[in-house]
């Protein structure tokens, strides 16, 4: 008899039905009546009551509970689209169920969160395998038996509601189906069985055929089948202790450390509107804090200030237990920012922001700063971030979105990245390539086996839990990687946290590598030009805050009884940097979204001019108060730091505007009464089906289409327009990408290119000179849209501008403008946050050619030495540069996510300007300042009023981007400058204000050590090298 049995432990086994046999064993589809999976759940039992209400609203659990609840039943439908629906489920546990683990399992096709005693206990949505809420882990006599439970049903999935696929615009009559309600047995035995044999199967398929250790997994997962009679229970522990032997095998002290840290990333809007966000968030950190109750190990890490901000607000109960495991260590906030905003378009004062207001939540809610910066999933990163990084208090960043790079694979995981002012960072890519991970042996051996710092670094992050919708981790993902600890065959994983996994780094990076310059993300380029009126909404709104800043400080300054907004404009600054979210500002988000930012910057720009009438009427109130008898005048404002003089409208007493020629000192006002002549007035002349316009710094002629056939500098004669060639020509090209619609433009549109060539109305001068000369003309582009626009020469002006309107009705076309110019150089210069960076014209290589539609702030330039030509705007951002000639992308028409993107009425301006020198000698980036932030004028008194000038800058080099309040010291100003230019210099400030003290600080508005400035007759001597920002606290004397 031995030796029989001794044969059938010996019996050969073929690898793939040993493999298939295991896998049948476990199949949710196949044999479950008599398989172990089938064994997962014991007796069921349905709702003692099931009834619901339904509002179109997203409303609070008080006003629920008291609305007037109908009967529902399993199977039933519920909607349409963004409808919430509010169950009341009695239930009656069995008294024969005692002993026994007892869930309330709910499926849906919506998103739900289950309230027990009027707090939320619990997400469930069946796509982030989510759907049982535990009762009890082992019914006892004195739980109670009958409970109510309400579930709150959101009729909409994890990624919205797609028509079609997931990028597809929300279906508005989508309805979501309960498929299940009742109370169930949970066999805690079986569970665990069941993932065991999931990990050994999969070693056993993963390791391959060459690997010991693969049969090793196979052999004993087939003989755990052999020993577990699935009716039986007591034969399950023999069959567990078979899996523990294999599991606790461990490893050598080379292999590979995965530092696993729970992780959910909640697009702040995207497919779904801000409001459902609110709710996602709820969701997936309730999920997240019942996970952490049962698993003390288990680590979170938490991004974006302004969704702890939103459940603060609406779910207090959970915050608090939130801040619970927060001081445990637990629950880590990480990132410093706002929101993960997009990593391209936003300014550089916006970027400070979303630092400043995120760092300043985060030391506020849970007593410190986040030390590494937290944005996986945004479409590229600014050369600048590095610099405002550490200038936060953060010198460690994680992402990996550029592991979606198109074209070239990006050479590291981890490794430092420099700045363009030589700030480094250490940065690390999970090499998984991936932030949703699912504790899978596959996932495990991906990160191994694809990073690419092998040798150099041995420890790499491992982000899991369900992503973009929400979600987070599950128990099965915790107990997966808790038998791959320390398992020989697999990488060691370990919970971990960032400050763990980044100290490891830093200990290991003398071998590391560095990266310089932008991150360029190779896809995702159409996401700087979609949604062109969240682009204008951006830009106008960084523009009027930091008006409204310059303005208000400097009343503060001049008047004690004015009160600097600081509350108001903490309010606006938030809305402005919620907009930036990555799905937001890059206009890669659904119809809702769109209404919301829109509605976001028309609250902005209400309450900023109401906040900027105050500061000027404070500022400026005797000048503004009519005197008997006074003849008008006009006061102008400049709130930017150089003295400027320009050719204004100003606003009559009856209504209307005449053009006047002013100089306003810097960063202060003057009274205009009567208005400067220019040394040469411009001129307008028609001739033979062209016109053309001179003020004795530029000359244009333009053809009867709007096309510059010549565009010169006077004092060097040299015609700029290539022979031949026309400039402010458009261009419409096909854009339909091969998936992700609002976000990619493919190189494959270059070969599409048509020329815009159908005139409605030609050339007509509109003013004649003067002070102004311009000139009106409309195209018709594509099959329906048309557009206007006057080209704008003023007196004095170096540059000519482009004022154009589009009623724009395409579907899936690209509209640029192109300027070919007489200009010869192998790279263009394109503005960044606080500075700028080069970028090829030529197409050399596969890193030159996937920038073929690059980002750019106000201005982009092409110079040869000696000369050049610029290309201003005030709110695109999308652009090229190939050879000779320059681009600006105007508009695209994509139809997904958001079916309407784009359709309607556009304005913007863009403006070219040609230069002798450099760009930064002639002056290119304070004229495209000068184009973005117009001067204010405001009809006065006569009274008769020195100009007066609150700060100006020694040194053209340095810009003065920012002044503003001190945050938490009222009796101080913040003023922030950069080195534009990419030279080291040295700079005095100069100001007006009543200073007492200035100290050097960093963007969190902290005095820098030995960081005291003295005050000098000449101001405050500032010392920059190439593009560094500095900040300095001035505290005035009262």
């Amino acid at each position: 008899m031995g030796g029989v049995a001794a044969a059938a432990m010996a019996a050969l086994k073929h690898r793939r039905t040993a493999l298939e046999r295991v896998e049948k064993f476990i199949s949710e589809t196949y044999f479950t009546d008599c398989n172990l999976q089938g064994r997962l759940f014991g007796e069921r039992c349905p709702p003692a009551k099931l009834s619901y209400f339904q509002t179109p609203r997203r409303i609070p659990y008080d006003e629920a509970v008291v609305e007037e609840f109908r009967p529902a039943e399993v199977g039933e439908s519920f909607g349409p689209t963004w409808e919430t629906c509010w169950f009341k489920v009695e239930l009656s546990i069995p008294p024969a169920w005692a002993g026994r683990e007892v869930h309330f399992v709910w499926e849906s096709d919506g998103e739900s969160m289950v309230w027990r005693d009027a707090q939320p206990v619990q997400g469930l949505t069946k796509e982030g395998e989510k759907t049982s809420y535990i009762l009890t882990s082992s019914l006892k006599e004195s739980e109670p038996h009958s409970l109510t439970l309400y579930v709150e049903l959101a009729c909409n999935g994890l990624f919205g509601a797609g028509k079609g696929s997931m990028i597809a615009p929300p279906d508005p009559d989508r309805r979501v189906t309960l498929n299940k309600a009742e109370l169930v047995v949970f066999n805690r035995d079986v569970y665990e069985l069941l993932v065991d044999l999931e990990v050994l199967l999969d070693m056993a398929k993963l390791l391959g055929e060459e690997n010991q250790r693969s049969f090793q997994a196979l052999y004993t997962a087939n003989q755990m089948v052999n020993v577990c009679d699935v009716t039986d229970p007591s034969t399950f522990p023999t069959a567990h202790d078979l899996a523990v032997a294999i599991f606790s095998q461990r490893n050598g002290e080379s292999q590979h450390t995965i530092h696993a840290m729970g992780h959910c990333h909640i697009d702040s809007a995207w497919l779904w509107p801000y409001e459902e966000t609110i709710r996602k968030c709820a969701r997936s950190w309730v999920t997240v804090v019942r996970l952490m109750e049962r698993n003390p190990e288990l680590t979170f890490v938490c991004s974006q200030a302004q969704q702890f901000e939103w459940v603060r607000s609406w779910y207090p109960g959970l915050y608090m237990q939130i801040l619970d495991f927060v001081a445990k260590g637990q629950f880590i906030p990480v990132g410093g920012t706002w929101v993960e905003m997009d990593g391209n378009l936003p300014s550089g004062e916006s970027m400070v922001r979303q630092f400043l207001q995120g760092q300043k939540f985060f030391q506020e809610q849970f007593g410190r700063i986040c030390s590494e910066f937290w944005l996986p999933d945004t479409f590229g990163y600014s050369a600048q971030l590095p610099q405002l990084m550490r200038g936060c208090g953060i010198q460690r960043f994680l992402t990996q979105k550029l592991s979606w790079n198109l074209v070239n694979a990006f050479p590291h995981h981890t490794f430092f990245w420099e700045g363009i002012d030589g700030s480094r960072v250490l940065t690390h890519f999970p090499p998984g390539d991936s932030y949703g991970m699912r504790g899978l042996v596959e996932e495990m051996l991906k990160t191994v086996k694809n990073n690419k710092d092998k040798g150099r670094v041995n420890h790499s992050a491992f982000l899991f839990g369900f992503g973009d919708g929400g979600g987070g981790p599950t128990q099965k993902m915790l107990d997966r990687m808790k038998r791959m600890s320390d398992t020989d065959g697999l990488p060691r994983v370990q919970m971990s946290t960032p400050n763990q996994l980044f100290s490891v780094l830093e200990k290991e990076s003398s071998q590391l590598c560095t990266w310089v310059g932008e991150l360029f993300l190779e896809l995702h380029n159409g996401t700087y030009t979609t949604q062109a009126q969240i682009k204008k909404g951006n830009r106008e709104c960084e523009r009027i805050l930091h008006d409204v800043e310059v303005l208000s400080t400097l009343a503060v300054a001049q008047d004690s009884v004015f009160q600097y907004p600081a509350s108001q404009l903490q309010r606006l600054w938030r809305l402005l940097l919620l907009n930036q979210f990555h799905d937001v500002l890059p206009g890669s988000c659904i119809q809702l979204v769109v209404e919301d930012a829109l509605q976001y910057y028309t609250e902005i720009r209400r309450t900023g001019a109401r906040l900027q009438e105050e500061a000027v009427q404070s500022l400026c109130r005797d000048l503004l108060q009519p005197k008997a008898g006074s003849t008008k005048s006009t006061l102008v404002l400049n709130t930017l730091p150089w003295e400027r003089t320009e050719v204004i409208s100003r606003p009559e007493p009856d209504g209307t505007e005449t053009l006047a020629l002013v100089t306003v000192p810097s960063m202060g006002y003057a009274l205009v009464r009567e208005p400067l002549l220019p040394s040469q007035p411009v001129s307008v002349m028609k001739q033979d089906g062209s016109v053309t316009m001179e003020n004795g710094v530029i000359a244009v002629c333009l053809d009867m289409m709007g096309h510059l056939t010549s565009l010169r500098l006077l004092d060097s004669e040299r015609e700029l327009v290539p022979d031949g060639c026309y400039a402010n020509q458009f261009a419409l090209f096909d854009d339909v990408p091969l998936y992700w619609d609002a976000w990619d433009v493919m190189d494959y549109h270059l070969e599409t290119r048509k020329p815009v060539t159908t005139l409605l109305k030609p050339l007509e001068i509109t003013l004649a000179g003067g002070l102004r000369g311009s000139v009106r003309f409309s195209l018709q582009v594509g099959k329906s849209s048309t557009l206007t626009q006057e080209i704008i020469l003023d007196a004095t002006c170096p540059y000519l501008r482009f004022l154009t309107q589009v009623e724009w009705k395409e579907a899936h076309k690209f509209l640029k403008v192109e300027f070919p110019v007489q200009v010869r150089s192998t790279n263009a210069t394109y503005e960044i946050q606080f500075g700028h960076v080069q970028r090829p014209t030529h197409w050399n290589t596969s890193w030159d050619w996937a920038q073929f539609e690059v980002w750019v702030h106000k201005w982009m330039d092409l110079s040869e030495h000696g000369f050049g030509v610029a290309l201003l705007n005030d709110c695109k951002y999308g652009a090229s540069a190939h050879r000779n000639v320059l681009s600006l992308s105007l508009l695209r028409a994509p139809k997904s996510p958001d079916s309407t993107a784009d359709i309607g009425h556009h304005q913007f301006t863009y403006a070219v300007m040609p230069h002798r020198g450099s760009f930064q000698e002639a002056g290119v980036i304070q004229r495209a300042y000068n184009l973005n932030f117009p001067l204010h004028a405001v009809p006065a008194s006569s009274a008769q009023c020195p100009s007066w000038s609150a700060f100006s800058v020694s040194s053209p080099a340095v810009v003065l981007e920012t002044v503003k309040q001190a945050e938490d010291r009222p009796d101080a100003v913040v003023v922030r400058l950069y080195e534009a230019y990419g030279s080291t210099v040295t700079a005095w400030l100069q100001t007006s204000l009543p200073v007492k003290e200035a100290m050097l600080c960093d963007l969190l508005e902290r005095p820098a050590a030995e960081g005291c400035l003295l005050l000098g007759q000449q101001g405050l001597r500032l010392s920059f090298t190439p593009f560094c920002v500095l900040s300095v606290l001035l505290v005035l004397s009262q």
